[in-house]
């Protein structure tokens, strides 16, 4: 596993504490994720997102979409209806599965379809109003008007 040194972050930022955590459990999990199922991640707008993921073979009710501790976790488990039947080739998969997705702050889930055996799980950024930036008004002065303490 290879380490990251964050301490020169750290000299000149504050309160990214979570950078090195967050990078510690990507590069844990990325060998161990597998690819099944295949997913897309795009960029829809300036502050949109989707995530489209192959669910063939499993129905909206087969799978759940959850949001936890801003991860979002997409999930599908099906019973074997399929028992009796004798296959001469299966290349469709239906096995369960759980992909995870780490959120970015004020990053939020706005909805989820399933069309034509694809998930679409839509996204968006919102930030608080307070959050954004804003211009500050220098106010002008006369020096005359000021007291005397002000000006030494």
């Amino acid at each position: 596993m290879r380490h990251f040194d964050f301490s020169p972050l750290y000299r000149a930022t504050v309160g990214f504490d979570q950078i090195a955590e967050l990078m510690d459990r990507v590069l844990a999990s990325d060998g161990t994720s597998t690819a099944y199922p295949p997913y897309n991640i795009e960029k829809t707008a300036d502050d949109a997102y989707r995530i489209s993921i192959a669910v063939a073979g499993f129905s909206a009710e087969d799978i759940t979409v959850d949001v936890k501790e801003s991860a979002l976790i997409i999930a599908a488990g099906k019973t074997d209806a399929n028992e009796g039947k004798t296959y001469l080739h299966r290349g469709i998969a239906t096995r369960a599965f759980e992909k995870r997705f780490q959120l970015a702050d004020h990053v939020h889930v706005e909805a989820a379809s399933h069309v034509d055996g694809m998930l679409h799980v839509d996204l968006k950024r919102e930030v608080p109003e307070a959050l954004k930036p804003r211009r500050i008004d220098i106010l002008s002065v006369d020096r005359k008007s000021l007291p005397e303490k002000a000006i030494n």
